[in-house]
């Protein structure tokens, strides 16, 4: 049976996003030079982090997007919430999965306006924009409200913030939620104190890291 992530508007749209991606490494490398060697990103605010990587698309990489795929055709999830948006590319391989599995709902959050509106683009011309809702903001604004308790969260935004949110969404956390983080080795300061949380005995999650492009983080929540 074919799977709509094969579609050849869907291939298109994908073709097209990570070919721009491939340009990352000249515009991270003006992101670190403004950064600055004696800043991190978690001297920056969401705000200012978004301005300075406006154009960076930072996307999952192939791999992480056929992962994530499969592990949302396998959970079924009803609702999935993802934390950064950029350019859609994340969203799409999640909305093809709600797609071939008949059901399921995308609700995903990003700071910068020309991002979320890109995105927005990107998902219509692959045909998905039915299965996901775009909200532009704050995700501690914009993720305040949900429809209904989360089957799997993408955390793939700032590093320093995944904590903090997870924090504020772990009462909508389904039993057996899935939740992924993205880029854990790529910012391993920024990111340790969410592996410690998720590592800890008694905060509710069974995990494992998974060294595919920039590492991710994969937990089960009790």
């Amino acid at each position: 049976m074919p799977i709509f992530l094969q579609d050849e508007a869907v291939s298109a749209v994908l073709d097209r996003s990570f070919a721009a991606a491939e340009n990352d490494a000249i515009t991270l490398d003006a992101f670190r030079s403004t950064v600055g060697p004696d800043r991190t990103i978690g001297d920056f605010t969401a705000v200012e982090l978004a301005e300075l990587a406006a154009d960076v698309y930072m996307p999952v990489s192939r791999e992480v997007g056929t992962l994530l795929y499969l592990l949302a055709r396998a959970n079924r999830p009803a609702l999935t919430v993802e934390f950064g948006t950029s350019y859609g590319i994340s969203a799409i391989h999640l909305a093809a999965a709600a797609r071939d599995n008949g059901a399921g709902r995308i609700i995903t959050t990003e700071l910068s306006a020309t991002k979320a509106k890109a995105a927005a683009g990107n998902l219509a011309e692959a045909g998905l924009d039915a299965f996901v809702e775009i909200r532009t903001g704050d995700a501690f604004e914009t993720l305040r409200e949900l429809p209904g308790p989360i089957d799997l969260l993408l955390l793939d935004g700032w590093n320093q913030l995944y904590l903090p949110l997870l924090r504020l969404l772990e009462p909508r956390l389904a039993p057996g939620a899935l939740i992924v983080a993205d880029d854990v080795t790529l910012f391993p300061a920024e990111t340790r104190d969410y592996l410690d949380y998720v590592r800890t005995p008694g905060n509710g999650y069974t995990g494992v890291e998974i060294p595919l492009d920039d590492g991710l983080d994969l937990a089960l929540r009790h």
